[in-house]
C-alpha cells in the first residue's frame, strides 16, 4: 500500500543556458550569411563568364586556323595558328600600325580638348554667376539626350562646305568647344563639392578667376579630369560611326574602321585576321584601364558630393 501513495519520479526537463541557445543562434545566422555569399559569388562568376564569352571567344579565335573558327563554340583550342597575326597586320591597304597612329591622334585631340573646354566650361557653371546661368545649363543637359545621328547631317554640310572631311578636324575641333555636356556635368558636380572658402581665400590675395581656376580649382580636379580622359579614350577608340562618315581616306582610316575592311561582301572574309587585329586593338583600352581605374573610381566616386 505504500508503493501505492508513493510519488512518481517527476521529469527532469534539460534548461539550456541563455550564452549557449544565443550561440547556436548566431551560429545558425552565420551560416545562412556564408551560404548567401556562396550563392551570391557564385551568380557573380556566372555572370562575369557570360560577359566575357564572346571577349574570349575571340581571342582563341585569333589563334585558329580559319576552317575551324565557325566550327567550335568554345574557348578552349586544339590547334594553335599564330600566322592571323602577321597576315592580319599587312593584309590592308597600309600596315595596321597606320591606322593604330590615327587612331591615337584623333583620341589624343578629343582628350585634350575635352578637358580644356569642358572644365572651363564647368568651371562658368559651377562658380560664375551670370545672366541666364540655369537655363544655359538645363539646355546644355537637355543636349545629352539629342542622338547623335540627327546632328551628322547638319555637320557633314558644314564640315563639307569647310574642306575638314577626309580630315581629322571634324573629330578633334568640335572637343574644342565643350560639346560633351557629360563631362561638364560630371566636373560641375565635381568643384560643387569643393569648399568655396578656397575661391574666398584666393580671391582676397588678389587672385582672378583665371588664377582661381588655374592654381587652385585645376589641381584639386585630377579625379574628374582623369575620369574624362579615360571616357574619352574608350569612346573616341571605339567610335565607328562618325569616323566612318568624314574618313573616306584608306590612309586616314581609324582602327574601327580599318577592322570592317576584312569583311568582303564579294569575296571570301579573313575572320582570322580580322579577329587577330580586333586582339591587337583592345590591347590600348585594357592598358588605360589598368593603370587608371584608380582615378575612375576616385572621380566617380567624389563627384556626387557637396
Amino acid at each position: 500500500m505504500s508503493d501505492l501513495f508513493q510519488k512518481a519520479p517527476e521529469a527532469t526537463e534539460t534548461i539550456v543556458p541563455p550564452a549557449e541557445r544565443l550561440g547556436g543562434r548566431r551560429l545558425h545566422v552565420r551560416r545562412g550569411v556564408h551560404r548567401a555569399q556562396v550563392l551570391r559569388h557564385i551568380a557573380l562568376m556566372v555572370v562575369t563568364f557570360v560577359m566575357l564569352y564572346p571577349l574570349l571567344w575571340m581571342v582563341a579565335s585569333s589563334v585558329r586556323p580559319n576552317s575551324e573558327i565557325f566550327q567550335h563554340a568554345g574557348i578552349f583550342v586544339d590547334t594553335f595558328d599564330f600566322s592571323h597575326y602577321p597576315e592580319g597586320w599587312n593584309a590592308l591597304s597600309h600596315p595596321f600600325s597606320t591606322y593604330l597612329v590615327n587612331s591615337a591622334i584623333v583620341v589624343l585631340g578629343t582628350i585634350i580638348g575635352n578637358l580644356v573646354a569642358c572644365s572651363m566650361a564647368a568651371y562658368a557653371f559651377a562658380r560664375l554667376r551670370f545672366k541666364y546661368r540655369k537655363a544655359a545649363f538645363a539646355i546644355m543637359l537637355i543636349t545629352i539626350m539629342l542622338p547623335f545621328h540627327v546632328l551628322i547631317i547638319p555637320q557633314y554640310v558644314l564640315y563639307s562646305q569647310l574642306g575638314w572631311v577626309n580630315t581629322f578636324l571634324p573629330l578633334i575641333v568640335p572637343k574644342l568647344l565643350a560639346t560633351d555636356a557629360f563631362f561638364i556635368f560630371l566636373m560641375v558636380q565635381f568643384i560643387r563639392g569643393l569648399p568655396q572658402e578656397l575661391d574666398d581665400a584666393a580671391r582676397i590675395d588678389g587672385a582672378g578667376h583665371i588664377r582661381i581656376f588655374g592654381q587652385v580649382i585645376l589641381p584639386l580636379m585630377i579625379p574628374a579630369l582623369a575620369t574624362t580622359a579615360i571616357f574619352t579614350f574608350i569612346w573616341t577608340w571605339n567610335d565607328f560611326f562618325s569616323q566612318l562618315i568624314f574618313l573616306t581616306d584608306p590612309s586616314l582610316y581609324t582602327v574601327p574602321v580599318a577592322l570592317r575592311q576584312f569583311i568582303d561582301a564579294q569575296s571570301e572574309s579573313d575572320f582570322g585576321a580580322m579577329f587577330a587585329m580586333s586582339v591587337v586593338s583592345l590591347v590600348p583600352l585594357f592598358l588605360i584601364f589598368l593603370f587608371g581605374q584608380r582615378f575612375l573610381l576616385r572621380g566617380i566616386a567624389t563627384t556626387g558630393g557637396k
